[in-house]
């Protein structure tokens, strides 16, 4: 176990994976309490998150569970709440929970745009309202946020997701700017193309025509590396951004993609 967050006590929501295998939430949460930190893993699917508590306990960390609807002011608050009476307090705050769907304008219906922004921008927001002023009496605290390369570049038409995605980046720098006095510190993550089980959840129909082997060796083909990201790879950059060592760091996007943003490539 290593010590970089040792003390600390962590929410992360979207702890748990859609699908089996890792995701960027399951992998912050178990890199997390790795480190020192006392977990409350959330997910809407409270049985995903169980399976990472077991992860984190069987390596002798420190976890608990709740399930929770993100986008709804009530659980957000009932969240905060139950993580002050267990641990009593609140060091760092990881906003994982994210949806897609694909489409343009066109294809988009209005209950779909209302439901991403809802899932993807909204949570970030409500879970701060709740979070923020225990973050505030102690002076100090931690909000990643996870965005994603959609906010600055395309593939194929995302409207939802990708303006939803731009709204986390405007979102976290206000929360940034405003609470730095506060000694509350609040930046996003763009990860890229990753190989997780959202991933393939999300974009096997849309990308390949419902067969997983070809989705990732498309993926793969995209990114410069020649090589998919992992959930570990968006993990450690938000342990970077939630520990100590990023003191000074706030305000900023931290582009993890391999360097895809930098292409031009597309489907």
């Amino acid at each position: 176990m290593g010590e970089r967050l040792k003390g600390k006590v962590a929410i992360v929501t979207g702890a748990g994976s859609v699908l089996d295998g890792i995701g960027n939430g399951k992998a912050t949460a178990v890199v997390f309490a790795r480190e020192g930190a006392k977990v409350m893993a959330v997910d809407y699917n409270l049985e995903a998150a169980e399976e990472t508590r077991r992860l984190i306990d069987e390596e002798g960390g420190e976890c608990i569970t709740f399930k929770a609807d993100v986008s709804r002011a009530g659980d957000c608050q009932s969240m905060v709440e139950t993580c002050l009476q267990k641990f009593g307090r609140i060091d760092i705050l990881h906003n994982n929970v994210g949806i897609v769907q694909w489409g343009g304008v066109v294809e988009t219906d209005e209950e779909t745009w209302d439901r991403v922004m809802a899932v993807n921008v909204k949570s970030i927001f409500l879970t701060g309202k709740y979070a923020v002023p225990h973050m505030e009496k102690q002076g100090s605290g931690a909000i990643v946020n996870i965005a994603s390369v959609a906010a600055i570049r395309t593939t194929l038409p995302n409207c939802a997701y990708s303006a939803s995605k731009a709204a986390v980046i405007a979102l976290t720098r206000d929360m940034a700017l405003q609470y730095a006095p506060k000694g509350i510190r609040v930046n996003a993550i763009l990860p890229g193309l990753m190989k997780t089980p959202q991933a393939e959840y999300y974009n096997k129909d849309a990308w390949a025509g419902g067969d997983t082997a070809e989705l990732w060796r498309r993926r793969d083909a995209m990114s410069p590396t020649g090589k998919q990201g992992e959930g570990w790879d968006t993990a450690y950059a938000a342990l970077y951004l939630a520990s100590d060592e990023a003191k000074y760091v706030t305000g900023t996007t931290l582009i993890v993609d391999g360097g895809f943003s930098n292409t031009t490539k597309s489907w």
